[in-house]
C-alpha cells in the first residue's frame, strides 16, 4: 500500500492536490499515478529478466484506460488479453499484435476469426476451441492452457487453476491434444497455465511452474514438440492494509527461474501480472454527501457505490480510506462508509477509524487500479466516473466522466411504443 505525501493537512499525489482534483475533475474519480505504473513495472521486469529473457504479459482486464495501455506500450510490456474487445483496444492503443497473448474462454467461432485477423498470438484453452481453430487456419504458431490442479487467490471467485476449474486443458488430456495440434500442423509454440488473482505466496507459483516444467518434458519426450515458451499466469499479490507485506519479487523470480532452467530447455518465461502493475497506482476520490447515526453505527454516505467500485460487495475485499482533506487528523470514531445504490450490500468499508465527518469531505479509497473501474456499471441509472492521470505535479482527464445521454445512447423503442 503506497503512502502519500500530507502538505498541511491534504493529500497529495505526485506534487498535485487530491482536493484539486476533486474539485476540478468532480467526484466520483479515479486517479492514477503514471510513474508508479511504469515502477511496478520494471520492478517486475527487472527481477526476471535479470535471470532469463522474460517477458511480462500485463493482464489488461485489471485495467484497459488507453493511456495506462500507452505508459505500458512504452515500457515495452506484452498483454494478456481474454476478449476480442481487449485485443482491438490495446492494438488501437499501438501494441503490436506479436507483444498481444489472446487466451479466451468458452470461445465462440465468430470471436475466434476475429482473433484470427488481428495477428496476435493465440493461447488455446480446449481441445474444441483447438479443432475449431484448425478450420479457420493452421498457419499460425499457438500454445495451450492447460489446467494444473494448482488455485490461488483472494477469494475462491478468482481461483481458476484447481482441478474441475472451467479453464484451460486437463491435465490427462494434455499430451493427446498437444499430438493432434501437431497432427493438424500447428506450430506449437509454449505451455500456460494460471492459478488464479492475487496470491501472495510464492508457493502456488512454483507450484505450477514445477507442473509445467513436468509437462514441458513428457511433451518433448512422448509428442517431439520442442516448446520455447513457459507462461505461469496467476496475479502476483499486492498489499491492500497498511502492515500487510509485500510479495518478494527477487525470491520468487530465482525459485521460479532455477527450476526452469535447471529442468527444462525453455528459453523465455513469460508471467502475467495486472493487479500488481495498476492497483497500488490508483485512488478513487469521492465526496461525503450524508451523515446518518442509525443506532450503534454511524455512517458516512459517499457519492460512490458498488456501481464504482463493486470489489468490497463482490467479495468481501478491503481497501484502506482516508480523508483527503483532514489526511493530518486522527481517527476520533468508527464509520460505514457507504454510497448511494439502492442494496443494503452496497458499501466501501466497514467499521473504520476516521476523523469527525462532515458532508462536502474527500474520501480517499486506496488500491483502485485494479479491477475498479473496469468493472464499474451503470446500475441504478448513474453514469460511470471519470478517470485522471498524475505525472510530475500535473493532472489530465484520460477519461470523460459520462451523461446521461451516455445512458440511452444505444436504446432503441420502437415507434408502436411511442404513440
Amino acid at each position: 500500500m503506497r503512502d502519500y505525501e500530507n502538505n498541511k493537512g491534504t493529500m497529495m499525489i505526485d506534487g498535485v492536490s487530491s482536493v484539486d482534483i476533486a474539485n476540478k475533475f468532480g467526484t466520483p474519480v479515479y486517479v492514477t499515478d503514471e510513474q508508479i505504473v511504469r515502477e511496478n513495472y520494471r520492478n517486475i521486469y527487472n527481477a526476471f529478466a535479470q535471470y532469463m529473457p522474460t517477458e511480462v504479459h500485463y493482464a489488461c482486464k485489471a485495467n484497459t484506460n488507453l493511456a495506462i495501455l500507452s505508459i505500458l506500450n512504452q515500457e515495452g510490456s506484452h498483454i494478456d488479453a481474454v476478449s476480442i474487445g481487449e485485443v482491438l483496444t490495446c492494438l488501437k492503443a499501438g501494441f503490436p499484435a506479436e507483444r498481444i497473448m489472446y487466451t479466451g474462454v468458452n470461445v465462440s467461432d465468430e470471436e475466434l476469426a476475429q482473433v484470427v485477423q488481428t495477428g496476435c498470438r493465440i493461447n488455446l484453452d480446449s481441445r474444441s476451441e483447438l479443432e475449431r481453430l484448425a478450420k479457420i487456419t493452421t498457419d499460425i504458431p499457438i500454445s495451450f492452457r492447460i489446467t494444473p490442479g494448482v488455485a490461488s487467490g483472494h477469494s475462491e471467485k478468482v481461483m481458476t487453476g484447481g482441478k474441475g476449474s472451467k479453464f484451460g486443458i486437463p491435465m490427462n488430456q494434455v499430451i493427446d491434444t498437444y499430438a493432434r495440434a501437431k497432427d493438424l500442423g500447428f506450430d506449437v509454440k509454449g505451455i500456460h497455465a494460471h492459478t488464479g488473482s492475487g496470491g501472495m505466496t510464492t508457493d502456488p507459483f512454483t507450484d505450477v511452474v514445477d507442473v509445467l516444467c513436468e509437462m514441458v518434458n513428457r511433451i518433448e519426450e512422448e509428442v517431439n514438440i520442442k516448446l520455447e515458451f513457459l507462461d505461469f499466469g496467476g496475479g502476483i499479490g499486492v498489499p491492500y492494509r497498511p502492515h500487510d507485506p509485500e510479495a518478494d519479487l527477487n525470491e520468487l523470480a530465482i525459485l521460479i527461474t532455477d527450476t526452469i532452467q535447471e529442468e527444462t530447455d525453455i528459453k523465455t518465461v513469460a508471467l502475467e501480472p495486472g493487479r500488481f502493475i495498476v492497483c497500488d497506482s490508483t485512488v478513487l476520490l469521492t465526496k461525503c454527501v450524508d451523515i446518518k447515526e442509525a443506532g450503534m453505527k454511524k455512517f458516512v454516505g459517499v457519492d460512490a457505490g458498488f456501481n464504482t467500485l463493486i470489489r468490497p460487495a463482490l467479495y468481501d475485499s478491503y481497501h484502506y480510506v482516508a480523508v483527503a482533506n483532514k489526511f493530518n487528523k486522527a481517527g476520533v470514531a468508527k464509520y460505514e462508509v457507504v454510497g448511494p445504490i439502492c442494496k443494503s450490500g452496497d458499501y466501501i468499508a466497514h467499521d473504520r477509524a476516521l476523523p469527525e465527518m462532515e458532508e462536502g469531505d474527500i474520501v480517499a479509497v486506496y488500491c483502485g487500479g485494479a479491477y475498479g473501474f473496469s468493472m464499474s456499471s451503470n446500475y441504478n441509472s448513474r453514469p460511470r466516473c471519470a478517470e485522471v492521470l498524475v505525472n510530475n505535479g500535473e493532472a489530465e482527464l484520460i477519461r470523460e466522466r459520462e451523461d446521461f445521454e451516455d445512458l440511452w445512447r444505444h436504446q432503441i423503442v420502437p415507434a408502436r411504443l411511442s404513440k
